[in-house]
């Protein structure tokens, strides 16, 4: 693995720079002390243009494996097409990088499963994978009181993701690469209702769903609005939402129901705290998209994954779970379940893990 710098600070290389990526890149180059990033990579020239005007003049690549070879990157941060992040995990933890992932780890479970077992011979390297609901404020607090006792214990969670009606149409272009509604929005409520209920291993789970507005989904296979139930094997069960097409923002919430009390997270999903009063009520302002609604997730987890590095953390030691986010077997499991409804949905039928 490549030497500290002589700051101390972990040196970054940021790997794709699309609109998730770019704010990955800021708040890495600006909002993490502990961080630095030294390196960008983008096969697009125009995001490469954006890169020399909006960072503190990385080196920049249009290669992969070039950036890899850069001995002054410690560590990768990917946020690339998601049937790219197996075979980039694994090139970045053979050239003895550190990596952080968006997710999904892979939509193949055979993949999931390779990286998994690569992940094993490098124990020193770090290597998380971008759920970050699990560092929204909200969601922690709910988790910490979850682990206090305050509900009892917790049996249920009925959790949603819904996103702002996109008539331009992106997901409909991107659903053949997607792997599906459930895995491409709601991987992120399974792996927080696992998170939330003690990482339970799912035993039967039924997927159904509707297009309501975007037809052009239908070549795909995909649906704009998706429902689901998991059944874990201690008898604990998650139900989900997802959809594409609601009018008044980005909606994601979840609840939590124990045995002496429930916890909602999210329930109003207010961009503040105004509230506006006039002809038509009383109301406030919804976030307008996920960005917005997590963008306090998005730097916490950059911080906590630079301090697990420099703590020494392993992908696969007990605190590595607790402390710098999803590991690659919480990643593997979400990418089960989810795939699990994808075949629910298609077939009409419950599908056995």
């Amino acid at each position: 693995m490549a030497a500290a710098s002589a700051s101390g600070k972990l040196r970054l290389g940021v790997v794709g720079l699309g609109r998730l990526g770019k704010r990955h890149a800021e708040n890495l180059a600006y909002r993490v002390p502990g961080a630095t990033l030294v390196a960008a990579c983008s096969p697009v020239e125009e995001e490469r243009a954006w890169a020399r005007e909006a960072l503190p003049a990385p080196r920049l690549y249009d290669d992969y494996a070039d950036l890899l070879a850069d001995s002054d990157v410690d560590a990768v941060w990917l946020v690339t097409p998601s049937s790219l992040h197996a075979k980039q995990i694994v090139d970045a933890l053979r050239a003895g990088k550190h990596v952080f992932c968006e997710k999904p780890l892979s939509l193949d479970l055979a993949e999931c499963e390779r990286v998994l077992a690569e992940a094993a011979r490098y124990p020193h390297l770090q290597a998380t994978i971008g759920f970050m609901r699990r560092f929204d404020p909200s969601y922690k607090d709910a988790f910490d009181k979850i682990e206090a006792g305050t509900i009892g214990r917790p049996f249920l969670v009925r959790s949603q993701t819904t996103d702002k009606n996109d008539t331009d149409g992106f997901f409909v272009r991107f659903a053949g690469t997607s792997g599906g509604i459930f895995l491409d929005c709601t991987v992120h409520d399974i792996d927080v209702a696992r998170w939330l209920l003690g990482k339970p291993r799912a035993k039967r789970v039924f997927a159904a769903g509707a297009i309501a507005l975007h037809e052009g989904l239908r070549e795909s296979g995909d649906v704009d609005n998706g429902v689901a139930i998991c059944e874990f094997e201690d008898g604990k069960l998650a139900m989900f939402y997802a959809s594409r097409t609601q009018a008044h923002g980005n909606d994601t919430h979840s609840e939590v129901i124990g045995t002496a009390g429930a916890l909602a997270i999210g329930h109003n999903p207010r961009a503040n705290r105004v509230e506006i009063y006039d002809a038509n009520g009383i109301r406030n302002e919804c976030t307008p998209n996920f960005f917005d609604r997590f963008e306090e997730a998005f730097l916490y987890e950059a911080r906590a994954f630079v301090a697990a590095v420099q703590r020494g953390a392993t992908s696969s030691g007990a605190g590595a779970g607790a402390q710098a986010g999803a590991t690659l077997a919480d990643a593997l499991e979400a990418t089960r379940i989810g795939i699990a409804l994808r075949r629910s949905l298609q077939t009409g039928d419950a599908v056995t893990l």
